[in-house]
């Protein structure tokens, strides 16, 4: 029998993603010092942030890249300190994603997670909020990037989060009458109808495994 991807062996599915389980691992924050510039940067925001305490969770430095996680009602007050302060200057978000972790300590399975660039200090940081899925409200950023607005429309029709503020929170990928959020953990990966045709993909466990 051929591998799958991720090398899954001796199942009918050969997409591998059936039989792939992997654990987050939840860092409870990195202690002080931070390394340089990310002590800067966060005692810069820290400095004119006057919500600082309330709105930053915690903070996470891995793999050489800093992870703002912040309270999720927050994040817009927060993009606006960033791109504004002089000392700050992330003038770019260039990527808003949406992530589902349904096994969240918080309860709190939906993220969206923003890459903001400064092209003044050539530096970037990652800012990550989380909601429940019964409450999937965040404030819309687009009014201070508008590059988040076909970004923020994906996550919403990808995953169900509500961006609040959005001028026009429309699904972007799916038609609009489309039922669910197709990047989610729980969606089904096969067995929905094709559009169109009538035809139905099966389910990975169900689909030919080629010799």
């Amino acid at each position: 029998m051929s591998d799958g991807m991720f090398g899954v062996r001796g199942t009918g599915d050969t997409s591998g993603f059936g039989g792939l389980a992997r654990r987050r691992q939840v860092s409870p924050g990195t202690p002080r010092p931070y390394g340089d510039p990310f002590d800067e940067i966060v005692d810069a925001l820290a400095e004119v942030y006057e919500a600082f305490d309330e709105a930053v969770e915690r903070v996470v430095v891995d793999r050489g890249e800093l992870t703002l996680h912040v309270a999720a009602a927050r994040v817009a007050e927060i993009c606006q300190v960033l791109r504004d302060d002089a000392a700050l200057r992330f003038e770019l978000c260039s990527s808003a994603s949406g992530v589902d972790y349904p096994d969240d300590p918080d309860g709190r399975r939906l993220h969206v997670v923003y890459q903001l660039t400064s092209m003044t200090f050539r530096r970037i940081v990652r800012l990550e909020c989380a909601v429940a899925e019964t409450d999937p409200h965040v404030p819309s950023v687009t009014a201070v990037y508008p590059t988040a607005d076909w970004q923020e429309r994906e996550a919403y029709d990808m995953f169900g989060i509500l961006f609040d503020g959005h001028p026009n929170l429309t699904r972007i990928l799916m038609p609009d009458d489309w039922e669910g959020h197709p990047q989610r953990k729980d969606y089904p990966l096969g067995g929905v109808p094709v559009e169109y045709k009538g035809a139905e993909i099966p389910p990975p466990d169900r689909r030919r495994s080629y010799q």
